[in-house]
């Protein structure tokens, strides 16, 4: 098989977590004074960090100010911590991808925008005793995605060459990614954005459903000989 590895997103991938999200953004807003978002208006807001969401979620004018963005964001991490796990699934037909992927012996990691205690502690909560070599959540000192310093550094911890791997993921944050890192760029249809966003912004092929992945693997492997 071509690919050696997969790397997964997190929110929109592995997990929808758009309510809980979108719940504890607007617990926060509200402590503050400032109206709420819908899920789909959360769901173009998510992708690129937690200070990202903070800014994007605050009426116009407001995110300029640092000290909004700062006590909003503050508050965002406390409200999120509290409903983390309230509404937040894994998406249908996950489970059964990893354990396929687990069968096959491919080396799995997550690499998510979300700050790393709370991607730590949803992998831990959603896949207990899951074959995940790495997880990294946003960390401090480490750019985030669309970044590709902490994708390449999964494939060095890996001992795997970038183009060794398959990145799957749900926004133009992660097709831009893996393209920057030298991945393959897998975007999922169940997730937050479109396939005309995902294409635009570089995805190499697109999964309807977990299992797809299956097909794409194999696939690339029978073009590859």
């Amino acid at each position: 098989m071509r690919f050696k590895a997969v790397i997964f997103d997190l929110d929109g991938t592995l997990l929808d977590t758009i309510e809980d999200l979108t719940d504890a953004m607007n617990a926060a807003l509200a402590a503050l004074g400032y109206p709420g978002r819908t899920i789909a208006e959360c769901k173009k807001l998510v992708g690129d960090g937690l200070e990202t969401y903070v800014r994007r979620a605050l009426p116009p004018g407001a995110g300029d100010d640092p000290r909004i963005v700062a006590r909003l964001k503050e508050l965002m991490r406390t409200e999120y911590k509290v409903r983390q796990d309230h509404k937040t699934k894994p998406f249908e037909g996950i489970a059964e991808l990893l354990d396929a992927l687990n069968g096959l012996g491919i080396p799995l990691a997550v690499l998510s925008n979300k700050p790393h205690d709370s991607t730590l502690e949803v992998m831990k909560r959603y896949f207990p005793g899951r074959n995940f070599r790495i997880i990294f959540g946003a960390r401090e000192g480490i750019p985030v995605k669309p970044d590709p310093d902490a994708a390449l550094e999964i494939a060095r911890l890996m001992d795997i060459r970038p183009d060794g791997f398959a990145y799957v993921g749900d926004t133009n944050t992660d097709m831009q990614t893996a393209n920057a890192a030298g991945m393959f760029a897998v975007g999922a249809l169940w997730g937050f954005r479109t396939a005309e966003e995902l294409l635009t912004n570089g995805a190499q092929a697109l999964i309807e459903k977990p299992e797809d992945l299956l097909g794409v693997l194999s696939e690339q492997a029978e073009n590859k000989d």
